[in-house]
């Protein structure tokens, strides 16, 4: 097979090597291996292989021809990404999954390949494992270019301190799908659209879709149903495990489960990653000397998941979990009407940050109070003075982000100190950084803004009482963590005294009081609300799920 490097991407141009790992061309040997899980298709000049939007397109090895790849988005923006020869792979990370394309793929000549459909493609990366490396480190390298390049995602328009947007675009980034953020009142661009379209108040965000669709004020669920991200459930179909939760632990009990044929759901909310997911860096974990972002690492569970065929929903959120029928069969209930049947359900549900008794604090969460510290917030709090409210490892880790970003973060704990709730290495590193002001014995007692958003924060100090205001725009909350299991009330599964959800008399128990619900990472009662304990839970489940199924 007559092999030809790919004309070159546009700039910027990755590093060299990188660019051989997005760009690999397939010897004659490689595509016999591949031939034997696809089938061989022709194209004509200028024939669409597929477009943006296409679903279950699988992946493409030219055999002969060229074809090339461009970009659009609904503005009507088209840009050449890449022309791929013989040899070459077509596709990204929604190859395994069959989710939408982000980009279009026309025949520039006559074209000769190999199709292979999302569960042959898995059913390669499986049986192949060296090739299927190469595979999988392209698709991933190419997913980070688009999300780079912002191809193929949406275009959200609104004011810059639109909450709306702020919600959306971390919607998007926490489940690795590309956008763009504009404001109508510094790019041109974003005018001439309002423009046109003359939004009400009550409209922002707009989002564009690539086909032109204008979603005004989308919800989470709407974004999701117009990027192909959800669709209705199977009515026939019973999985064998039922995980709800995507951070850390259920991702774990996904890619376990799923690599040991069980056929997975994994249901979350919000996206992938859970509180872990908003980590700035992590650096106490096994393996990663030197630290990786908790998005980062639940992002390749999440691919490593689908490359073994397990099934994600997200958003999906769970409203009622209707324990086993006289069949032995799970229920989950989604708040849009969906149901999804399951012969096992893990409870991974994780748990959520308190919200301090602050009147007004409802008003401006998304407007100047945040339970997150990703780029999304920390554009916010720019050469800016923040207060940060929280001890824990998240509350440290987030601290030393922002002040990478704020000129000043004020740091406040209710106690004496950090050393009763926070790793050594992050104790240190807020002490040294001079944009860090740790003020123990200090708690946020009042909030205050208008139409804008927060403006002012008042805050005491707890042993002389004295009060003081600043005019402070942001505040980031990481205070304390409620088990989110408001979702199991039709469930007898029972709790422990604080609400979490009680396993067996050991340890190494998982299985709650209902037989086939197991319980996972920080909703577990007794867990030990890490990282690599959440995941060490996760793969345990799957033996014991098994041992249930063969049970029954």
């Amino acid at each position: 097979m007559p092999e030809e490097p790919d004309a070159a991407p546009p700039a910027p141009f990755p590093p060299v090597q990188r660019r051989e790992q997005m760009f690999p061309i397939l010897s004659a040997e490689d595509i016999a291996r591949v031939a034997r899980f696809g089938g061989r298709r022709s194209y004509a000049t200028g024939e669409r292989l597929f477009a943006t939007g296409d679903r279950g397109i699988g992946l493409t090895v030219i055999l002969s021809g060229r074809v090339s790849i461009v970009q659009h988005d609904g503005a009507g923006n088209v840009s050449p990404i890449t022309e791929h020869g013989p040899g070459s792979l077509i596709g990204e990370i929604s190859s395994l999954s069959g989710r939408p394309a982000l980009v279009d793929a026309d025949a520039a000549e006559p074209v000769e390949s190999l199709i292979l459909k999302p569960v042959d493609l898995r059913a390669l990366i499986v049986a192949e494992a060296d090739l299927g490396e190469r595979i999988m480190r392209a698709l991933i390298l190419r997913r980070t270019s688009l999300i780079d390049a912002a191809a193929g995602g949406p275009i959200l328009i609104a004011p810059g301190d639109d909450p709306g947007r702020v919600r959306i675009a971390g919607f998007l980034r926490r489940n690795g799908l590309p956008f763009r953020s504009l404001d109508p009142a510094s790019d041109e661009e974003a005018a001439d659209i309002v423009a046109h379209l003359h939004p009400a108040a009550t409209d922002w965000p707009l989002a564009i879709l690539p086909d032109g669709t204008v979603l005004r004020a989308p919800s989470d669920t709407d974004m999701a149903i117009a990027m192909g991200m959800i669709g209705k459930p199977d009515d026939q179909c019973v999985y064998d495990v039922a995980i709800v939760g995507a951070g850390p632990a259920g991702l774990a009990s996904a890619v376990y489960a799923a690599s040991e044929g069980l056929s997975v759901l994994v249901l979350d909310s919000r996206g992938f990653g859970g509180q872990a997911g908003a980590s700035a860096r992590i650096e106490n974990y096994f393996g990663f000397p030197t630290g990786i972002t908790g998005l980062a690492l639940t992002a390749r569970g999440f691919v490593q998941a689908q490359k073994f065929g397990a099934e994600i929903a997200i958003p999906a959120c769970v409203t009622t979990l209707e324990c086993s029928d006289a069949n032995g069969i799970h229920r989950l209930h989604i708040d849009d009407g969906r149901v999804y049947r399951a012969r096992s359900a893990v409870i991974a549900s994780g748990a959520r940050y308190r919200r301090p008794a602050l009147t007004r604090l409802e008003e401006f969460e998304g407007r100047g109070v945040w339970y997150w510290a990703s780029p999304v917030e920390a554009q916010f709090c720019s050469r800016q003075e923040i207060v940060l409210v929280g001890g824990g490892n998240s509350a440290g880790q987030a601290a030393v982000y922002l002040a990478g970003h704020a000129a000043k973060v004020r740091m406040m704990v209710r106690g004496d100190g950090l050393a009763a709730t926070m790793s050594r290495y992050l104790i240190d590193r807020i002490a040294a950084n001079p944009r860090i002001e740790l003020m123990n014995r200090t708690e946020v007692v009042d909030l205050d803004g208008g139409t804008a958003g927060l403006e002012r924060v008042t805050w005491k100090n707890r042993d002389s009482g004295e009060t003081t205001e600043a005019p402070i725009r942001n505040v980031f909350m990481f205070v304390g963590a409620d088990p989110a299991t408001e979702w199991l009330g039709a469930c007898a599964v029972l709790p422990d005294e604080k609400g979490f959800v009680a396993t067996g008399q050991d340890a190494l128990t998982l299985q709650t009081s209902v037989p086939g619900v197991f319980a996972i990472g920080d909703v577990r009662a007794g867990s030990v609300k890490r990282v690599g304990g959440a995941i060490g839970e996760g793969a345990a489940v799957v033996a014991q799920i098994h041992q249930y199924l063969a049970q029954r």
